[in-house]
């Protein structure tokens, strides 16, 4: 069906949800990429073959006898505990049943007992300190969530144009193309206090100004896909699970500032977004809702996809409008910004999928309903990946304002084991660490500058009390160092010589005035590097000295790694009680550091051991330790 007018548009979206609601059952399979990764592709395939051969099942939209029961099988989008995955969900009228760890041979039973009769098993739900939890919204990781940006993830197919329609799809455009012009739009956008979500958290209604009172007409809307942070994965989520959400909210921009030409940059190693995004452009070219006469009105609008190669620069905003031109990614000085000069030198609105993904909701509610959630100063919600040493990893959205104490421990459940709350890295390898002190403190974007971190574009990494913050920064440096382009000496050379004082700190060859160096070169990188990511790039290691100076001084001074992680700084003990003297230790040692006659008690040669732990991972008695 080719939607030409509003009228297309809605009666399109009142069939489609008869067309919901004729269903007895559906299916609903996690296709995000984690689930994918755990199989989640063999489960929905398993799910088509059993209801395939099943008496009286239709799972098409054909006609039917009416008598047989309609089940819909759909792939989704990010169902959430990413951790529990494969994730089925079995929506019944209102009534929906959440399945985790479900493997294939699940489906038979699930399609038996739950599809066709209406047993709930008890085995497949999500479980937390004995108590089961039946539906996704019961369980606590979701139900202490605001959903905006994730709102359609895992409910409905996310390659279907009829069902995001159904859902509301196109009626914040329709709205915006019928009953608002251009500058109406972008004073709903500004008044709303949305801010970039992509790491800076400049406001987008100002940008949308700026871009739409250039003289020159001829103008862009770019979205920055190019999740780069290690253990970020918020944008990659919305471009798999709800495509269409993210397109309709450029669309708006682009009516909103006369644009006629929309570029995603997404980075090569999301090939699961690169493939919904190219099906929802070719869908929405095919309805009529991507390409001349939207709707049929002037609004005109094309979407195209790069690729970009994963170099984390490209996350700038200079650098990836660089790389769309061709250009080595970049970034270059300012001004003149994106806005006045952006792609191809034109006035450009470069957003991040996340900020896109709010506008159609800020168009249809309004901007007091956007300014009720959240905090003055940062007004919505915050998607968060949450990974590391936490119960539950996964994706999350709250309340800007939201406490690290609330989403660590009501929504993620804890740190597994019950270890020690330690630190949490936030806003990736160019954020900075918040520790225990920082519990409850208001996650947005003014109140963590005041600690020396970013919200960013809003990875969550948790660590616990077996972490060493000294490896946590040369870690993170060491990405930062390898990613710089090169352009400026004090990003290039300065992130080199730090990554060079801390492998030297880690491998026990530290001296007590390279801390004072460190910090001295953190500063000078921040104030003097040509972007955003350059600036930002020592906040992990400045942050790590101001919290946890102590450890670097321990290994300077001591030589020692009270976490028992920098391998240098190892030393293994055999321990003379549980030793049995089998000698498989001094077998598999490859440096013949271990002596000992049999039956009695082995020694390790600290002069001559390498510290690969072969020999604790080869003892049968728990004989061999690090010494703390």
């Amino acid at each position: 069906m080719r939607i030409d007018s509003k009228e297309k548009l809605l009666e399109l979206c009142e069939a489609e949800q008869k067309k919901l609601a004729a269903c007895d059952c559906r299916i609903l399979v996690c296709s995000g990429t984690g689930c994918i990764a755990t199989g989640s592709q063999k489960i929905y395939e398993k799910f088509l073959e059993v209801a395939k051969d099943a008496p009286g099942v239709s799972i098409t939209f054909a006609p039917h006898d009416e008598d047989e029961k309609k089940v819909g099988i759909k792939k989704t989008g990010c169902q959430g505990v990413c951790e529990l995955g494969p994730l089925v969900r079995i929506q019944k009228g209102d009534k929906v049943i959440q399945y985790t760890k479900v493997q294939p041979e699940d489906c038979e039973e699930i399609f038996e007992r739950t599809v066709l009769g209406d047993e709930v098993l008890e085995h497949l739900l999500y479980k937390k300190a004995g108590k089961s939890y039946e539906g996704p919204d019961d369980i606590p990781f979701i139900a202490k969530q605001t959903r905006i940006v994730l709102k359609n993830c895992g409910k409905f197919d996310a390659e279907s144009l009829g069902e995001y329609i159904a859902s509301g799809g196109f009626s914040a455009l329709s709205k915006a193309l019928f009953e608002m012009t251009p500058a109406d739009v972008v004073d709903q956008v500004d008044k709303s206090g949305i801010r970039g979500r992509g790491g800076g958290g400049f406001p987008a209604g100002k940008k949308w100004k700026q871009v739409a009172r250039q003289p020159e007409k001829v103008r862009y809307v770019v979205c920055n896909g190019d999740e780069g942070d290690p253990g970020a994965f918020m944008d990659g989520s919305v471009m798999e699970g709800d495509p269409f959400r993210l397109i309709e909210g450029m669309m708006l921009a682009a009516y909103a500032v006369s644009a006629q030409d929309g570029y995603i940059y997404v980075r090569a190693e999301y090939p699961q977004s690169v493939a919904r995004l190219r099906h929802a452009i070719r869908t929405l070219e095919e309805a009529g809702l991507l390409g001349d006469q939207i709707l049929g009105t002037d609004f005109s609008f094309r979407m195209h996809i790069n690729r970009g190669a994963g170099a984390f620069v490209c996350g700038e905003g200079s650098a990836l409008t660089a790389s769309i031109e061709g250009n080595r990614g970049m970034p270059r000085v300012k001004p003149p910004r994106t806005v006045e000069k952006g792609l191809w030198e034109k006035p450009t609105v470069l957003n991040n999928v996340e900020t896109f993904a709010n506008v159609p909701e800020i168009i249809l509610k309004g901007w007091e309903w956007y300014r009720s959630i959240g905090t003055e100063g940062s007004p919505g919600t915050k998607t968060f990946s949450l990974t590391g040493a936490i119960e539950n990893t996964g994706l999350i959205e709250v309340p800007m304002g939201t406490t690290l104490r609330e989403i660590i421990f009501d929504i993620g459940g804890g740190l597994k084991d019950g270890a020690k709350f330690k630190a949490v890295q936030i806003g990736g390898p160019s954020g900075g660490c918040l520790t225990e002190q920082h519990l409850d403190v208001p996650l947005d974007f003014d109140s963590v500058k005041k600690y020396g971190a970013i919200v960013g574009s809003g990875g969550l990494v948790v660590m616990d009390e077996h972490t060493c913050m000294v490896e946590v920064a040369r870690f993170f440096m060491s990405f930062t160092q390898r990613e710089s382009c090169g352009k400026c000496v004090p990003c290039r050379e300065g992130t080199k010589r730090m990554l060079e004082i801390l492998e030297r700190i880690v491998a026990g060859q530290g001296e007590m005035s390279d801390i004072d160096e460190l910090q001295e070169l953190g500063n000078m990188i921040k104030s003097m590097a040509l972007c955003g990511l350059g600036k930002s790039a020592p906040l992990p290691v400045l942050s790590t000295i101001r919290e946890f100076r102590d450890e670097y001084e321990e290994h300077i001074r001591d030589k020692r790694c009270r976490a028992k992680v920098c391998q240098a700084l190892r030393r293994f003990i055999i321990n003379p009680e549980f030793c049995k003297g089998c000698g498989k230790c001094a077998k598999n040692c490859p440096v013949g550091a271990i002596t000992g006659v049999r039956k009695e008690c082995y020694h390790i040669d600290p002069n001559i051991c390498i510290k690969c732990g072969a020999c604790k991972d080869n003892c049968a008695f728990d004989a061999v330790y690090i010494e703390a």
